[in-house]
């Protein structure tokens, strides 16, 4: 059970929702409906990035919400959060906090592959402690996925990969990050509702229930749509519960993120999105990418199309207008460890590819 903190200076800390979850399962997008309705509340968010370039960070900037401004929003892109929290977390909090006016509330998006516990036990720090709590951990999970029976959609892949491999003895890595994120949260929220029927929404809570502590919430959710007032205010306080919330790595003294690659991708401008975004998922069906993410310059369009994918499945749209310089398209592919840069490449790029 969650302990919520009730010492008096409890009251002058500035409140951090932290927002948890897999690669493509919602979070950003979850976050930019949270600014968008905030109500007059001052935000910030801090943005763990996965990749070279600071699309999510992007994302949250087009909002155009004056309770959130550009300098409210800081990209952290040197690693998962959980990994460098010392060195980039904490001076990520000290530039939020100097902030004027204040902000009434921080949102933290960690990157897919960032475990939860080592972030929060960060809130115990003499540096931040007195200062900020951990108003509550929401996990984010792809609901379509987990009705499949898998916490991503590119899970069948990566088992089969596993299942290859024999000098590997230990779970499936993706399976003890969703694991532990679960283990962590105060609040989970489904995604993509309008996409799995009743039956799956029952599997999918089904799923959630025999690993989710007694009392913890899951709130379906689609497009990111929820009353912000849902998962900010919730007081529980995470820090001073966290030991008891066990996950896969409480043994270890780190971990690292080396099952996984990520790179950019140039890309020129395009002249036909829907057939782009085709592209992208051959990249998912023939070259094993598990999320495609960035920005591009159409012909004949002042904005930026931004394209989103979770393996096969591409989402685009168009974003803001491009800004004063040069109109670059930049896609952040990620995979598995050995994903083959040139084979994305040649996809992305129209062109045929050997099996």
């Amino acid at each position: 059970m969650s302990v919520v903190d009730s010492h008096p200076a409890a009251l002058d800390r500035v409140p951090c929702t932290i927002v948890t979850g897999f690669l493509g399962s919602g979070k950003t997008t979850l976050i930019r409906h949270v600014l968008e309705n905030a109500r007059g509340k001052r935000l910030a968010v801090i943005v763990n990035e996965f990749g070279d370039v600071g699309i999510d960070g992007e994302i949250l900037k087009g909002c155009g919400v004056d309770t959130c401004p550009e300098e409210n929003i800081v990209e952290l892109a040197n690693g998962c959060i959980c990994c460098t929290v010392a060195d980039d977390f904490v001076p990520a909090l000290d530039a939020i906090l100097a902030l004027v006016p204040k902000v009434d509330h921080i949102l933290i998006e960690t990157s897919g592959l960032a475990l939860p516990k080592p972030l929060v036990q960060a809130f115990h720090w003499p540096a931040i402690k007195s200062r900020v709590t951990v108003d509550g951990v929401v996990a984010v999970v792809d609901g379509e996925a987990l009705a499949s029976g898998r916490v991503a959609h590119d899970h069948d892949a990566l088992a089969a990969q596993r299942a290859a491999d024999d000098s590997l003895d230990h779970d499936d890595p993706i399976e003890e990050v969703f694991d532990d994120q679960i283990a962590c949260a105060d609040l989970v929220l489904l995604t993509k509702a309008d996409l799995i029927d009743a039956a799956g929404q029952a599997k999918a809570r089904a799923a959630l229930d025999a690993e989710l502590p007694k009392g913890v919430r899951v709130v379906s959710v689609t497009d990111g749509r929820i009353d912000p007032a849902i998962l900010m205010g919730l007081g529980i306080g995470t820090e001073n519960d966290i030991e008891n919330r066990k996950t896969h790595h409480d043994d270890e003294l780190d971990h690292d993120h080396d099952d996984f690659d990520s790179f950019v991708v140039e890309v020129p401008e395009i002249t036909d999105p829907a057939e782009f975004a085709a592209r992208v998922a051959r990249a998912a069906d023939e070259a094993d990418v598990l999320r495609v993410k960035g920005f591009l310059p159409v012909a004949g369009k002042k904005m930026r199309l931004l394209v989103q994918a979770v393996g096969p499945r591409v989402a685009h749209h168009f974003d803001r207008p491009w800004g004063a310089g040069a109109r670059t398209g930049r896609l952040v592919a990620i995979g598995l460890k050995g994903l083959d840069r040139a084979k994305v490449e040649a996809i992305l790029a129209g062109e045929s590819v050997a099996a």
